[in-house]
């Protein structure tokens, strides 16, 4: 399984890009501004989208793409690609996106039966197989409706929190998976704790609470890190002396995880 990370920024500067992550070729978990990278052959082999939430840095190029592809997956007779998400995440991407005002409605495009997106509902705790690999819905805490997954494949699991704050109940999940390894937020220092917690983020020290319910030592990636802050994010983190093994993610990173 091989994971390419296209974006991990928590907003956008000059190499900063907002999350996504392309797992082998034809799998994006989150569609943020990373996804504009790919070159149209990269993209036109998209078949899935995971969307964490509706937040417009996870979303915004999901419309794009499907603009992008429609010829081309169209000559192809390339079926939908699918767009996995909460029934919240969809219907606010309906409601806010595909309304034919901010952007064109791409599930009823280039025919209502023949369109380039179909929105497809999952819940929490599903698990989708798509070849070898399996995707599942893993529990977070946010301030809209929102998920994490985890993609396993035969021998390797590979997760991402989404954006969540404190959250028992994602810990209790990971606590019984075979991690291979683990991206999780961190979007603000300690000296923004009180925001950390409005915005149901994670700093430094709400990261350490978190990992410490992790007994097994795990390889732990660290994003959507504010532009200017990654160093004073993980000096803080390194601080922390965890039983982890804690790096920042970057954008343009390539995992490659056995099979």
């Amino acid at each position: 399984m091989q994971i390419r990370v296209l974006g991990c920024s928590g907003s956008i500067a000059s190499g900063s890009r907002t999350t996504s992550f392309l797992i082998d070729d034809d799998v994006l978990i989150d569609a943020g501004t990373g996804v504009g990278d790919l070159s149209l052959d990269e993209l036109s082999r998209i078949d899935h989208i995971f969307v964490t939430h509706s937040h417009l840095d996870h979303v915004v190029s999901i419309g794009l793409l499907a603009d992008s592809v429609t010829r081309r997956r169209t000559a192809q007779q390339c079926p939908p690609v699918q767009v996995h998400a909460l029934p919240q995440t969809i219907d606010a991407l309906r409601t806010h996106i595909f309304n034919g005002v901010i952007w064109p409605d791409f599930t009823r495009l280039p025919q209502p039966h023949n369109p380039i997106l179909r929105l497809v509902p999952l819940a929490l705790g599903d698990v989708i197989t798509l070849g070898n690999r399996q995707v599942e819905a893993l529990p977070a805490s946010h301030t809209v409706p929102a998920v994490g997954y985890a993609v396993s494949s035969p021998n390797a699991v590979w997760a991402f929190t989404g954006d969540t704050g404190p959250n028992p109940a994602l810990w209790q999940r990971l606590a019984r998976l075979p991690l291979t390894a683990l991206v999780v937020e961190t979007a603000f220092r300690d000296k923004e704790s009180a925001l950390a917690d409005i915005s149901r983020h994670l700093c430094p020290s709400r990261l350490r609470d978190e990992l410490i319910q992790l007994q097994r030592p795990t390889d732990v990636y660290i994003t959507h890190i504010k532009p200017g802050e990654v160093d004073a994010v993980m000096s803080e983190i390194a601080a922390q002396q965890s039983h982890h093994r804690i790096s920042a993610l970057s954008t343009g990173q390539r995992m490659t995880l056995a099979d």
